[in-house]
């Protein structure tokens, strides 16, 4: 018998006490805890917490310090607000700083100034639903829903600031985005972005397993991954201590692997646009890019000594369906590990110009050019690199563990992601502050996937 960190009486007197607008901030600070849980109450989602471990008092009284009910922290558990103020200089934080920026963010803002928000993103967002009493924090979810706003994606908003002259909260973003470059590889929760809310009973424990039969035919919500080959399985890999491991796991699953090693920025490009035309995407089920390289929070660096940096979010874009049409309804993952460089040892040059697909075929679908797509981005401090160059990324050998683990394999990728988000972090607890690892992960994915149990 399970014993929980949180007697439920607690939990319980604690909603009782919360305002509607209160609750609506701790259920936004809790998204990336319980991203299966999007659309539940406060109370059923500190409850499922509680029952999966993941809430201790002292989560609980960081919940209660970001809504600033100080008064309940006294009260109810005890404590002092120095004393939560203490612990979260010193500790792992429960609530990721992208979510307590948009709470207090949400805190700064008249409702007149939320309404004339939600006019100018009609310009982005035509077709999101602005109600008259929409929150901010509805706002941002709608937002992170079409990947249009994310912990490292904030000039969207940024500007809508600066359209009704709050450069306060710009200046609150541009200090948050500076700790975050500074400290990006420093222990953050996992970021989850809020199209998984629409995902309709995504198990995040273990899906059903029966001898002899394919996950794929016992459900209709997931992808199709039955091809040979799965699909294509590019490995660029810069630093080159990966490549043999990542290869034969991806070999391994069914894949059609090709590995590149050492390219400058302009053989990148050229390999992903070369890639992005193959006609062989239409016989396949998915697709995998795998990326190993110096860089920094938007780009990676390849073997280019002059630091000017190949957008990430332009390695996503060649491989849209309006770019790689024999992708169009396909899972498409990226797994990314940079090995960030400090600001002071950038260079300040251009970004590489890039060109898109010129053969891309914009077909009328239904589908989202932007949808199916899995983004599992690692970052840790070149210095770790530096100090041990020919060791593997700890990121990258865990996700190999868990693809290789017939057991599993048995998970949907999601769960697989907190598996491998589980073992990172918990590596990071003996580590130097200098050499943790940090994940981020976006998937626009409409359906659940899973690798074939039979490879």
């Amino acid at each position: 018998m399970t014993r929980y960190q949180v007697p439920a009486f607690l939990i319980h007197q604690i909603q009782e006490e919360l305002g509607k607008e209160e609750e609506e901030m701790m259920v936004f600070l809790c998204r990336d805890l319980a991203p299966d849980l999007a659309n539940a109450d406060l109370k059923e989602i500190l409850l499922a917490l509680n029952e999966r471990e993941k809430l201790t008092p002292v989560g609980l009284s960081e919940l209660l310090y970001r809504v600033k009910r100080f008064d309940l922290l006294r009260r109810i558990l005890n404590t002092e607000k120095a004393t939560v103020e203490a612990h979260l200089a010193r500790s792992f934080r429960l609530i990721p700083d992208y979510r307590v920026l948009m709470v207090e963010i949400n805190e700064n803002l008249e409702k007149d100034e939320v309404g004339s928000l939600g006019f100018l993103l009609r310009d982005y967002a035509p077709r999101m639903k602005m109600a008259k009493d929409k929150s901010f924090l509805a706002l941002i979810i709608d937002l992170e829903k079409l990947n249009l706003v994310a912990p490292n994606q904030l000039d969207l908003i940024e500007n809508c600031f600066r359209s009704i002259h709050r450069i306060d909260l710009i200046r609150k973003i541009q200090t948050y985005k500076h700790k975050a470059s500074v400290s990006s590889v420093h222990c953050q929760p996992v970021y989850v972005n809020a199209h998984q809310a629409s995902l309709p009973n995504v198990n995040l424990i273990e899906p059903p397993y029966h001898s002899g039969v394919s996950i794929q035919e016992m459900s209709d919500d997931s992808y199709r991954m039955q091809s040979q080959p799965l699909g294509i399985c590019l490995i660029i890999d810069c630093i080159g201590n990966d490549t043999d491991v990542l290869e034969e796991t991806f070999r391994g699953l069914g894949y059609d692997v090709h590995c590149h090693r050492y390219l400058n920025m302009s053989s990148m490009n050229q390999t992903l646009l070369e890639v992005a035309r193959w006609q062989k995407h239409k016989y396949c089920d998915s697709f995998v890019c795998i990326l190993v390289s110096r860089g920094n929070s938007r780009s990676i660096f390849c073997t280019d000594h002059t630091f000017s940096g190949f957008p990430l979010e332009q390695i996503k874009k060649y491989f849209t369906a309006d770019s790689c049409p024999g992708l169009l309804g396909k899972p498409k993952l990226f797994f990314i590990q940079s090995y960030v460089v400090p600001e002071d040892e950038q260079e300040c040059t251009c970004l590489l110009e890039v060109d898109g697909n010129a053969d891309s075929i914009r077909a009328k679908v239904t589908i989202p050019h932007t949808a199916d797509i899995f983004w599992s981005h690692c970052k840790v401090d070149v210095s770790t690199l530096e100090q041990s160059p020919t060791s593997p990324s700890k990121y990258l050998r865990c996700l190999a563990e868990l693809l290789r683990n017939p057991y599993k394999r048995k998970l949907c990728i999601l769960s697989i992601h907190m598996e491998l988000n589980k073992k990172v972090y918990d590596g990071n607890v003996t580590a130097d502050p200098s050499q943790q690892y940090s994940l981020l992960l976006q998937h626009t994915l409409r359906k659940k996937l899973f690798f074939p149990l039979d490879c």
